[in-house]
């Protein structure tokens, strides 16, 4: 029998109850991971623990609010204590603010910034000395293509995204002589709890966004399997020598621009 990718590798991944970070939860488990899912989403993200366990695999759900820097942190002692290493990390928490430029308040800034990218730091941050002490490590942050490009009615979002990008990139360039590898994937509309509520929130907003305006713009919806088995490989051994790179999941939505 052929070796799984991620044999006994311990992976976390925030966000992981639900959408894009439970598919990447329930695929890195199958491919042989123990998966520590950390998320503010308590039934969530014990039901996909559950899930996990229940097809013979090994996870653990931290209960976590990935903006608080002292729950991320234990989070991590926890997983270091169940698991005794972290090899993998997947930051996928996020959210979207959809509202003009004008009526964003700081408050929403602050909000968006805190979630989509203070998070990412403060996971980092508690992680990657486990991974310096392995010698190896990889990281996978969830980027968007509104990183890359720009919306109306979306500009904390963009704003947030595009600095995500910037902290990948920072991360990898900084820590490569450490054999430690950080990577981005860019999706575009992902049908997700956070794609819908981007769609609705556009629709709430006055702006006509519907199943036609999805399939001009991307061909079609993308589903999370598709993001999650893009962030598997950019995990994987598979990319040993991509660092520091995006890939971006869109059905050629950018490559239209």
């Amino acid at each position: 029998m052929s070796r799984r990718r991620f044999e006994d590798q311990i992976v976390v991944v925030s966000g992981g109850a639900s959408g894009v970070g439970k598919a990447i939860a329930l695929k890195a488990s199958a491919e042989g991971a123990h998966v520590a899912i950390f998320d503010i989403l308590d039934k969530e993200g014990r039901e996909t623990a559950n899930l996990i366990r229940s097809a013979g695999g090994n996870a653990q759900f931290y209960k976590t609010d990935v903006r608080q820097q002292s729950q991320v942190r234990e989070s991590v002692r926890s997983t270091i204590d169940s698991f005794h290493s972290i090899d993998i990390v997947f930051n996928h928490a996020g959210t979207v603010i959809v509202k003009p430029f004008l009526e964003t308040t700081t408050k929403d800034w602050n909000s968006l910034m805190d979630t989509n990218v203070t998070s990412m730091v403060h996971v980092c941050q508690a992680t990657i000395p486990h991974m310096i002490s392995r010698g190896k490590g990889s990281i996978v942050n969830t980027c968007s293509i509104s990183g890359l490009t720009a919306s109306a009615l979306e500009a904390a979002y963009c704003v947030s995204k595009g600095a995500c990008i910037q902290l990948t990139r920072a991360i990898a360039v900084e820590f490569r002589d450490r054999n430690i590898r950080c990577n981005g994937v860019c999706p575009g509309f992902i049908r997700t709890p956070h794609g819908m509520l981007e769609v609705e929130s556009l629709v709430a907003q006055g702006q006509t966004f519907g199943d036609e305006d999805i399939a001009k713009m991307q061909g079609r919806i993308c589903e999370p399997n598709e993001v999650a088995d893009a962030a598997l490989f950019l995990a994987s051994d598979e990319a040993s020598f991509i660092n520091g790179e995006l890939l971006v999941i869109d059905n050629a939505a950018l490559a239209t621009t």
